[in-house]
């Protein structure tokens, strides 16, 4: 295993800056914060990004993340901004396209922010060039882009898909026999197989049969048949990792199984492909899912490390439904928000730019987040320095199962996968 080395000191980064402007706020129109220390301090500009209106049967739609950041807003303003800034944030539509996205990117670089932070795109290519070329840091996108976990300007606070198909093998591992993954016949899927591959080898199983699959097939019969064969009747299981499509192959899975006498096979997923929200819109505990095993990032939704988020929900949100504490998406958006003030508080100045912001990340200023992820640091000692994923720091994740219609810890604690990524990364 690669050792990763971490900062002597966890002091953190400060900054010696001149005299901020007076009045700042004022000249705003924000007026005084409620809870503010004194001083006359600038706002803080971020910009959160997510698909919230897109069309089409392959979009994916995250309003809850942006109506997350908000919140946050509006809770972060009426306690003292964050150290003393009255925190202003712009949102924005990605529409799940490359135009959208790179819109976005450009919308943030007008709006002068300091960060982009908490938001979702799968089009790394189009928003992150933007982003570089104004020194804008992404903090805690969701981890749906490959430039997210290469980019020098990204900070990421997980582990992304690989981290969850590296844990997903482990969680198999310790009861299945035999393990067919079903993934999208891609680029993209032929890694997901590589990562599994290397954790069910690393702990003693056979390589897992690799049923590759359409991305946007409308029955998989096919698929379901020759997973279900090559996982056998008995401790054999099956796991599925087609982000919207994963819910059409169970459904597909669910009706040949009695065909192959394979009542007993185990399936299971990553958060992504299932979560909270799908298994309940697909009956709770009679869901498709029940007994399912997941991987996910964080703590379970129960967990109490969530109350804190859920209190603000409560108070801040006024009923808007986009916002499903049990949704990853939101779970993130606060986790990076979360992050945000930890370094904003570190940098302790009446003025935050971009460069400080990055200056601090890049310093090794821990991010503490309740418990919720490993304190978090952005050092070069932190980062995982894998070729193929060299900027993944948070290199834990969580093993949850559906029992009675929910998502709960299948054991407790993190379990980091830092070995497993580094070896997928050296043989690929």
């Amino acid at each position: 295993m690669t050792e990763r080395r971490r900062p002597t000191s966890l002091r953190p980064y400060k900054f010696l800056t001149s005299t901020a402007a007076a009045g700042a706020l004022l000249i705003t129109g924000c007026g005084a914060l409620p809870g503010a220390t004194g001083g006359s301090r600038e706002p803080v500009t971020v910009v959160t990004w997510a698909p919230s209106g897109a069309a089409g049967p392959d979009t994916v739609n995250m309003a809850g993340m942006t109506a997350m950041a908000r919140t946050y807003a509006r809770w972060a303003n009426e306690n003292g901004g964050l150290d003393g800034h009255r925190l202003r944030v712009v949102t924005c539509d990605e529409q799940d396209t490359s135009i959208g996205a790179a819109n976005c990117a450009r919308r943030a670089v007008k709006e002068k922010a300091v960060a982009v932070v908490g938001s979702y795109s799968r089009h790394g290519s189009a928003f992150m060039p933007p982003l570089e070329a104004a020194g804008i840091p992404y903090i805690g996108g969701y981890g749906a882009s490959d430039e997210e976990f290469s980019s020098y300007d990204s900070y990421p606070v997980n582990g992304g898909q690989p981290a969850l198909l590296a844990g997903n093998a482990g969680q198999l591992a310790r009861d299945c026999e035999r393990v067919s993954v079903v993934r999208p016949d891609t680029l993209g899927g032929d890694g997901q197989a590589w990562l599994l591959k290397t954790g069910l080898t690393e702990a003693g199983r056979p390589a897992p049969a690799d049923i590759r699959a359409s991305e946007t097939a409308t029955s998989y019969d096919a698929a379901a048949g020759s997973a279900l064969q090559a996982a056998g009747a008995a401790d054999g299981c099956v796991t599925a990792v087609l982000g919207k499509r994963t819910e059409t192959f169970f459904d597909s899975f669910r009706r040949l199984e009695p065909s192959y006498g394979s009542g007993s096979v185990r399936i299971s997923s990553v958060l992504g492909s299932v979560d909270q929200p799908l298994i309940d819109s697909t009956g709770g505990r009679s869901s498709p899912f029940e007994g399912a095993y997941i991987t996910g990032w964080y703590p379970d939704a129960g967990d109490a490390r969530w109350d804190g988020m859920r209190n603000v929900i409560r108070e801040h949100a006024f009923g808007d439904n986009r916002i499903d504490p049990d949704d990853t998406g939101v779970q993130t958006t606060w986790i990076a928000f979360t992050v945000l003030k930890e370094i904003v508080e570190a940098v302790d100045s009446p003025q935050i730019n971009a460069w400080k912001l990055t200056s601090a990340l890049n310093g090794g200023t821990p991010a503490d987040t309740g418990g919720l992820t490993p304190v978090l640091r952005w050092s070069f000692e932190d980062v995982l320095g894998s070729s193929t994923y060299p900027r993944i720091v948070n290199t834990r994740v969580t093993f949850q199962v559906v029992r009675d219609g929910r998502l709960v810890a299948d054991r407790k604690g993190f379990v980091d996968v830092a070995k497993t990524l580094s070896e997928a990364g050296a043989k690929s």
